[in-house]
Order: structure tokens, then C-alpha cells, then sequence
């Protein structure tokens, strides 16, 4: 029971680490805060219209990284909230979604757009599934959180060192 108790501390630290790179790169875009606000402030409520249109071309990159960007949060939705129901967890998704297009909206920093919640949202449920996959795989929750925890500590140094460096080259 105390190794739990420990796992699932790792797992709440690794999780509250994750949502402020998530905030800093969706609000701040890898800034530090209010160096870079109020040059850009527009809402999009058309999906998948003009704002992912670069030279008459879908922006394939945009999708891809707003969905990969949530993959984690579905994950750790799936380990921390199992009590809750699954559209409670995609109603998470989306909630925190749209709480960074608001923020990017009222700072200036980018646009604010229905495409880029529904990509999220996606991400997120696409990560619920992962770790469904991974729990049914182990045949155990605590064992499948035990694995989540090791791929996530390793993805977090890696985060963490990459932010550094694109902060340090950024100043």
C-alpha cells in the first residue's frame, strides 16, 4: 500500500508539471510570461477553416501537434480521475482547452479557435484509449501507473531540457 501512496504522489507531481508546459506552451508560446502579449488577438468559430490554411494547404502540422499535445492529459486523466465517467474526463479535456484559448485571447498572444479545442479534445481521449490499452496490457492499474510513471519521468527531464534550452536561446 505505501509503494501506491508513492506512485500516486509521482503521478500528481508529474501531472501538475505537465498542465504548466501545457499552459506555457499553448498561452505563453514557450515566452516567458508577458514578454511577448497583445500582438495577436482573433476567434475562429468556423472548424478546420481559414486559420488552418497556409498557402491553400491544410496546416496537417497544426492538427498533429494540438492533438499530441493533449495525449498526456488523457493518460493522466485515465490513472488520477477513475472514478469519474468518460465524458466527465472528455468534458476535462475540452474544459482545459478551451481555458488556454480564452487565456491566449485575453493576453493577445494567438488565436483563439474552435478547431484547436476540437484537436485537444481529441488528444485527450486519444490518451484515455492509450492508457486503457496500456492498463488491459498489464492486467493491473497500479502496475500500468507504474510504467506511465517511468515513460512520463523520462518525457519530463527530456520536456524540461528542451524548455530550458529554448528559454536560455530565447533571452
Amino acid at each position: 500500500m505505501r509503494d501506491n501512496s508513492k506512485t500516486n504522489k509521482l503521478t500528481k507531481v508529474l501531472f501538475v508539471i505537465y498542465l504548466i508546459a501545457v499552459f506555457w506552451i499553448i498561452v505563453f508560446k514557450f515566452n516567458l510570461p508577458f514578454s511577448n502579449l497583445g500582438y495577436m488577438r482573433s476567434i475562429n468559430i468556423i472548424p478546420f477553416n481559414e486559420s488552418l490554411v497556409i498557402n491553400g494547404k491544410l496546416a496537417f502540422r497544426e492538427i498533429i501537434m494540438n492533438v499530441a499535445i493533449f495525449i498526456p492529459l488523457g493518460i493522466y486523466s485515465g490513472i488520477l480521475f477513475k472514478k469519474w465517467t468518460i465524458g466527465k474526463k472528455i468534458f476535462l479535456f475540452f474544459l482545459i482547452s478551451l481555458i488556454c484559448e480564452i487565456f491566449q485571447f485575453i493576453l493577445g498572444v494567438g488565436a483563439s479557435d474552435i478547431t484547436d479545442i476540437i484537436n485537444n479534445t481529441l488528444g485527450g481521449i486519444i490518451g484515455l484509449v492509450i492508457y486503457k490499452g496500456i492498463e488491459k496490457i498489464s492486467k493491473n492499474s497500479i502496475k500500468a501507473q507504474k510504467i506511465i510513471n517511468i515513460i512520463a519521468t523520462i518525457g519530463t527531464i527530456l520536456m524540461i531540457s528542451l524548455l530550458s534550452v529554448l528559454v536560455i536561446y530565447n533571452l
